[in-house]
């Protein structure tokens, strides 16, 4: 079963702020699952994708890849 999550949660679960997992979304390193009223929602095994994804790039100097 994919469990979807609310912006705020996918927040909350990787430990960074709301506007940290829109920028994902913006960059391209995160694709929202669907949406519930105005707001985005995700697919959890995606949010912490891209946060391994955001973090090993950070740890290495460089900007992520693209998906």
């Amino acid at each position: 079963m994919t469990t979807l999550v609310t912006t705020a949660i996918a927040a909350q679960e990787t430990a960074v702020v709301p506007d940290t997992i829109r920028k994902w979304v913006q960059l391209g390193h995160l694709a929202p699952a669907g949406r519930r009223g105005r707001g985005h929602l995700f697919r959890l095994e995606d949010v912490f994708a891209a946060e391994r994804a955001t973090r090993r790039a950070h740890e290495r100097g460089r900007p992520p890849a693209g998906p």
